[in-house]
């Protein structure tokens, strides 16, 4: 027989070689625990590029009767309803909310957000108590840079800034406390906190 035969693809060969590459190239599926593992080693274009993976995985499902709210099961999970809350509350800011799995031993983060391309993961941490946010915020480091902070109590604002401020000034690598407030977001960057006047646009800010 000639091997001239055998070698001869039965296809064009443009047509032979997209064949191919649709076999060989395509992104291997990646389990979800997996992704979220490698969280913590990535940074930048990496890091961004990991969680538009992990929102577009087949295990997250449009939650029934929600608009722009995806979950990978979990609705009976403790925190569940603050999540959910929370996760409402996002959309009517324009953003889609991803509530991210929690798998035994690996230490994540609450949400991805993602608004306009812009993709953010980010912990949620409710306050209840009259003087708790500066430990809740120091319990985010290592899990995401980025902190709701749902303030379900009176908190005094100045305090609440001297906190924030803390944060921040622990936290190297910190860059935004998203304050929830009501229906309300109040977004705190690191230049804002390093800003001139930052105690006093806090509070103007926070009781507007």
């Amino acid at each position: 027989m000639n091997d001239d035969i055998l070698l001869k693809p039965s296809l064009p060969y443009d047509e032979f070689e997209e064949s191919l590459c649709w076999r060989v190239c395509e992104t291997p599926y990646r389990e979800m625990n997996s992704l979220l593992e490698e969280l913590p080693n990535l940074e930048g274009s990496s890091f961004v590029n990991q969680l538009k993976e992990i929102t577009s995985h087949s295990e997250f499902k449009p939650l029934a009767g929600e608009g722009d709210i995806f979950i990978v099961g979990g609705e009976t999970a403790a925190d569940y309803d603050n999540l959910l809350n929370a996760a409402r509350k996002a959309v009517g800011y324009g953003y889609r909310v991803f509530i991210l799995p929690n798998p035994k031993g690996i230490r994540t983060a609450d949400f991805i957000f993602e608004r306009k391309g812009v993709y953010k993961m980010f912990d949620l941490k409710t306050i209840i108590g009259k003087s708790s946010a500066v430990n809740r915020l120091l319990e985010s480091i290592g899990q995401t840079n980025h902190v709701l902070l749902n303030m379900a109590t009176d908190y005094e604002p100045r305090l609440l800034a001297k906190d924030v401020k803390t944060y921040f000034e622990v936290n190297k690598q910190a860059r935004e406390v998203l304050i929830m407030k009501g229906n309300k977001f109040l977004p705190v960057s690191r230049k804002f906190v390093e800003g001139k006047d930052y105690f006093k646009m806090f509070i103007k800010r926070y009781l507007k």
